[in-house]
């Protein structure tokens, strides 16, 4: 079979095509043959060398397939079934731990980057009903973060005001399962067009940041001067004290991203006077992600795909999530 690896020291010139043996799954574990991955943020920073992993790691964090073969014991699939990976294996239910974040496919362990994997059934979960292979792979980490800051730590309900910000994966996925829950949206973007793109999909007010760069009084006077309920903050430092500004006191921030910046100076008197939450996320447990799924067949929820490559381009998908030129998430066929 087909697979990327990476050689050390990293970078898209170190991707290489690689003929592998598939392995038989063992007790407990299920085969699958991988029909899509999605890039993730996460990613270009395994193959770019940002993140340090063991020679010729096989990449991409998240995968959905077809199973092809069962190992003794395993009771939750069949050959045949459809299923999505977990970014976390080891994290099944309750709240996050570290033991629990360790193995993450494409990282601390071989990913979805392989026309077939082997792996415990536990790293995986069924699929959603009615989406292609592609369009399942970006709920791993995109869709499951956002569903996470949203639903489990915001516990968002109808009416509340909801700030996304740019238009990569995790944001377009919060807008949908926001405005499913029923709350009032205001989307940020750098680009008119994208933010039509958004008003398209369900956006309630639109805030463009290049023109607007102090789009948090911009989204205190959409509220009254309230601030809004959520924001899922993708930006880390470099826009988080706008964020701050623009939260309602008593608020809740879900920081799920360091697109602007690792580090900076926070008001951190801001935020306390503000009486705001401010939440780490990093995507969530399997048994968050049968949730989400359960919801989106419910609602009848996409996910917004921009682009396709097959397998053997991934280099040319990760130099086009560079250009930071699309809209939605860019998936590979595999």
């Amino acid at each position: 079979m087909r697979a990327i690896r990476l050689s050390k020291p990293g970078g898209l010139d170190n991707l290489n095509a690689v003929d592998i043996e598939p392995r038989d799954p063992a007790p407990g574990e299920i085969q699958v043959r991988v029909e899509g991955s999605s890039l993730n943020f996460h990613d270009y920073a395994v193959v770019a060398g940002m993140l340090p992993v063991d020679d010729g790691r096989i990449p991409m964090s998240d995968g959905a397939g077809t199973v092809t073969a069962v190992g003794e014991g395993v009771r939750d699939f069949a050959e045949g079934d459809a299923v999505l990976s977990c970014f976390f294996p080891n994290w099944q239910d309750g709240g996050p731990a570290l033991q629990k974040q360790i193995g993450v496919p494409g990282d601390h362990a071989d990913g979805f980057a392989a026309q077939t994997v082997t792996m415990p059934a536990s790293a995986f979960t069924r699929a959603p009903k009615g989406l292609t292979a592609a369009e399942s792979s970006t709920l791993t980490c995109a869709g499951l973060t956002a569903w996470r800051g949203l639903m489990v730590e915001a516990q968002i309900k109808p009416g509340d005001v909801v700030l996304t910000q740019g238009t990569g994966g995790v944001s377009i996925f919060a807008l949908q399962f926001a405005k499913a829950a029923g709350c009032r949206v205001i989307s940020t973007s750098s680009s008119d067009e994208k933010l039509e793109k958004l008003k398209a999909l369900g956006a309630d007010e639109l805030i463009n940041y290049k023109t607007t760069p102090d789009w948090a009084s911009e989204a205190l006077k959409l509220t009254d001067g309230l601030g809004v309920d959520v924001i899922v903050e993708i930006g880390g430092a470099g826009t988080l004290p706008q964020s701050i500004n623009a939260i309602r006191v008593g608020g809740h921030i879900s920081l799920i991203g360091v697109l602007a910046g690792f580090a900076g100076e926070i008001p951190t008197a801001a935020l306390f006077n503000k009486n705001a939450e401010l939440k780490g996320i990093t995507v969530g447990s399997r048994e968050q992600q049968v949730d989400m799924i359960a919801a989106m067949e419910a609602n009848d929820i996409k996910p917004v795909i921009d682009s396709h490559f097959p397998l053997e381009e991934i280099a040319d998908a990760f130099r086009h999530q560079e250009s930071q030129k699309h809209f939605g998430k860019i998936c590979l066929d595999v």
